[in-house]
């Protein structure tokens, strides 16, 4: 149940009863009524819905706004949606507050719908694929990688809510000059471990899980390979490394609550001649030139600043060539929205690749690409740059062990994807109020312990029918009720927007309010009527604050 879309519905078709009305009484005059909306105020004394139609008709009526608001107002039916006043507001919005019976209704609509009470079907099945993290499996997941997989997967999950057949999909970098460098890389630990003289190249891989992975191998094979062709030997060194990387990927990810659909092989497209068969395509289409000796991409012929490289001299297509054919393949699995979870750095590569879409004959509009900022890890106040275990980098593995998965799904969604993220692991550890996720959690508990108190005093949640609700009138009552109806249009909005920060947001301001309701309203109250009331309007808070945490992949504990 959406009770808020339903009101918006019956505001809007009562304001074009009312203004049809003024019109017919010569007090205004339009031909047609604007896109107008009707929303929900920011500030609570602007009453509970207000709409922006008189100042859309100014011109055409020409009038001033207040003077079509009060026409309208005059004779808007106070009937429609349990509207107890209408007032015109600053240059002509009109605002309405409703009864204090409207929200009532949605509390049996959650309790009755539970788990699925904020999905809906906006989506009516459409096949959507959502890529995240594609880390390169030449290494450990960072702390990049980890905002991208939160992202990514909360992003999925709401898709899933909103009614959107959803693929999660992790595209595996296993082609390319960087495996050529791993290999070398990996290669030169090898000798470098039985004792031979070794150099890893200078845009090699020098993180030492490399030597971890080579220890592993030598425990398999010793010394086998040392006096073996090298190509053979870094061929069996990669295959053995990346089956190794990509086991621990999928680990630490399953340990972030991250689970794949697919796992894509970027060295497939080559071996199927789809890389080829997209630069042949472009070709036919009149996109494709040589110069040097190599064959480039007509970009600037769709508006991009430069042209790029497709086939280098020496015949090896680009990482580019093999995107396009990824995405080409994306659309041939019949996907009708494509959507990548990519690091800021790749801004550039996203218009290009619309652009190269475009030239294949797809809509560029159904690729879109989330871009998310750099995270920066706090510690004492401090940046933490360096992992103490490797080194290097903090790990995913090492932040998961810091913090915990929820704390740490939590914080990396906290704000807008294309925001600088600043991570304190202090504040992700500490217990407090000012942990939000553990404020969020907290709020849970307490809902929960709640209820087991009523349990243990032999008292059950009524269904809705058997309580009423009509008692619920305190205004911490109301303002808990509204936050709770407001859970559907969030989720839609934020689904739509793919924006999953919306949902920490709410959650934090459920929570507040619920610790504000507790505060003042005693749930196991001596009233049995009142007590039936409040144990309804609890569970609901419980159904939606859950779902709130599934939706970012967060547990709800019922003990803290």
């Amino acid at each position: 149940m959406n009770i808020i879309q339903e009101t918006k519905r019956l505001l809007a078709a009562a304001l074009m009863d009312a203004a049809a009305a003024a019109r017919a009484a010569g007090e205004i005059s339009y031909d047609e009524l604007p896109d107008f909306v009707v929303e929900i105020p920011r500030e609570k004394f602007h009453g509970d819905f207000a709409t922006n139609l008189a100042l859309l008709l100014a011109r055409q009526a020409r009038q001033a706004p207040r003077a079509i608001a009060a026409a309208i107002v005059q004779h808007f039916d106070l009937t429609q949606a349990g509207v107890a006043k209408i007032e015109v507001a600053g240059p002509g919005f009109i605002n309405f507050t409703l009864d204090g019976k409207w929200l009532l209704p949605v509390l049996p609509a959650v309790l009755a719908e539970d788990e699925h009470y904020g999905w809906s079907n906006i989506g009516q099945g459409t096949k959507v694929q959502v890529e995240f993290v594609s880390a390169n499996p030449t290494g450990l997941l960072h702390m990049g990688n980890a905002r991208g997989a939160a992202l990514g997967d909360c992003i999925a999950n709401l898709l899933t809510a909103v009614g959107y057949e959803v693929t999660r999909e992790f595209y595996i970098n296993d082609a390319g000059n960087q495996i050529e460098n791993f290999a070398l890389s990996l290669e030169a630990r090898y000798l470098q471990a039985l004792g031979q003289e070794a150099d890893i190249p200078e845009d090699g891989y020098h993180g030492i899980d490399l030597i971890d992975t080579v220890q592993h191998f030598l425990e398999l094979y010793g010394d086998k390979y040392l006096d073996a062709d090298p190509t053979l030997r870094r061929e069996i060194l990669v295959r053995f490394a990346l089956e190794e990387k990509l086991a621990a990927i999928r680990q630490v990810l399953e340990d972030f609550g991250v689970h794949y659909d697919v796992w894509f092989s970027e060295q497939s497209l080559h071996d199927s001649g789809a890389v080829a068969r997209a630069v042949a395509d472009l070709e036919k289409a009149g996109y494709i030139y040589e110069k040097d000796g190599a064959l480039w991409f007509k970009a600037t012929r769709l508006g991009e600043e430069k042209d790029e490289v497709l086939v280098r001299q020496n015949g090896l297509p680009t990482y580019f060539a093999a995107d396009i054919a990824y995405h080409r393949n994306k659309f041939e699995r019949g996907f009708k929205w494509l959507i990548n979870v990519w690091g800021a750095d790749h801004h550039g590569h996203v218009s290009r690749l619309k652009s190269a879409l475009k030239a294949l004959g797809y809509d560029p509009d159904r690729l879109e690409v989330v871009l998310m900022q750099l995270v920066r890890l706090y510690q004492g106040g401090e940046v933490l740059r360096m992992s103490k275990r490797t080194g290097q980098y903090v790990t995913l593995n090492e932040l998961i062990e810091e913090v915990g998965k929820d704390a740490a799904r939590y914080f990396f969604v906290m704000l807008k994807s294309d925001s600088h993220l600043e991570f304190d692991l202090d504040l992700a550890r500490s217990q407090s109020a000012d942990n939000p996720v553990y404020y969020v959690q907290y709020a849970h508990a307490r809902i929960c312990s709640i209820l087991r108190l009523a349990r243990e005093r032999g008292l059950q949640v009524p269904s809705a029918r058997e309580a009423d609700l009509g008692l619920l009138t305190e205004p911490a009552e109301l303002d808990l009720i509204k936050q709770i109806a407001n859970w559907p249009d969030t989720v839609a909005g934020a689904a739509l927007a793919l924006e999953p920060h919306r949902l920490t947001r709410f959650a934090h301001e459920l929570a507040s309010l619920f610790h504000s309701f507790y505060t003042s309203c005693r749930v196991l109250a001596d009233d049995p009527q009142v007590r039936n009331a409040r144990l309804v309007l609890v569970e609901a808070a419980r159904i939606t604050l859950r779902n709130v945490l599934h939706l970012l992949g967060v547990s709800a504990p019922e003990r803290m």
